[in-house]
């Protein structure tokens, strides 16, 4: 299952990208987060209410939703969608792989937890992959102030990201359920989004397109309600810093998709960094499968693990 949810959103979140750049137009960028958020939002309450499944969360907690809503629903996107007007989104793409060495750095900050040395040789693997696979893209990218601005708004929101990881880990070390905690941090980051906005004086438009209606619902519903889910599950699982390691392989995916919808030509450079990103994650995860498989029939490893 663990193995489904990671690959289940490097699928989702390698597309997202593609769906961002529709809501780039006439709409305020925050009118924009807060329509995916509150769709999101509501379609999970509501789904959860119905399911019966919907949890209360503690005063005390609160505080720790909201936080998750700021670095998760929020700040985060606030920086990538102003990011994407000074750089291409393929960049911020790229940027946002680095999310692996923030949680590897966060959580050494925070919590005093030294990475495997697995996980940092993988994450430096994957990230020589990610330069070889965008180097004519990062090196055609002149290096002015707004291209030095719209990089530092990808790196911002690439930090929240991870700070949102660290703590929607400690919400789920107190027996918050993932799901309950997305549906109201999705409706919190909305509400917060939405009420800045309104302070700023920013006007709530709307498109009736169909590419962006559809990039709405995309982005709101597999992009949102299941991608954060099942992300968020499998840091519950795994770990902040190896479920981080799924960044490194949303540009891989968005190239994928080039290849077919838009005539993309792997270079040998590329298929070298693709080759690159593969290996990095191997060897962070080889380690567990090769031990899972010796420890079979040993109940007390079992519970360890």
């Amino acid at each position: 299952m663990t193995a489904f949810l990671y690959a289940l959103t490097v699928l989702i979140w390698g597309t997202t990208w593609i769906a961002i750049k529709h809501q780039l137009g006439p709409v305020a960028f925050e009118a924009s987060i807060a329509y995916r958020f509150a769709l999101a939002g509501a379609v999970l309450f509501g789904a959860l209410a119905l399911a019966g499944r919907l949890k209360a969360i503690p005063s005390r907690h609160q505080p720790f939703v909201l936080l998750q809503a700021l670095c998760l629903f929020s700040c985060n996107f606030a920086c990538f969608y102003l990011a994407t007007r000074s750089v291409p989104s393929g960049v911020v793409s790229v940027v946002f792989s680095a999310a692996t060495v923030f949680n590897v750095a966060n959580a050494y900050l925070f919590h005093r937890r030294r990475p495997a040395p697995r996980v940092l040789a993988g994450a430096v693997i994957g990230l020589l992959g990610i330069a070889c696979l965008f180097r004519d893209t990062l090196l055609g990218t002149a290096l002015d102030r707004d291209t030095a601005l719209g990089l530092g708004l990808a790196l911002l929101g690439t930090w929240f990201f991870s700070a949102g990881n660290l703590v929607s880990a400690r919400n789920q070390r107190h027996g918050l359920p993932v799901a309950t905690v997305n549906a109201y941090g999705m409706l919190y980051g909305a509400a917060l989004v939405a009420g800045v906005a309104a302070l700023r004086g920013v006007p709530f438009g709307f498109d009736p397109s169909p590419a962006y209606i559809g990039a709405l619902v995309y982005l709101a519903i597999p992009g949102s309600v299941i991608g954060f889910t099942a992300y968020l599950t499998v840091v519950q699982r795994i770990g902040p810093e190896k479920a981080a390691y799924m960044t490194v392989l949303f540009p891989v995916v968005a190239l994928t998709i080039s290849v077919f919808a838009e005539g993309y030509r792997v270079t040998p450079l590329a298929a070298l960094g693709f080759a690159l990103v593969l290996a990095g994650n191997v060897v962070v995860f080889a380690p567990l499968h090769r031990l899972s498989g010796q420890r079979k029939g040993r109940p007390e490893a079992a519970c360890d693990a």
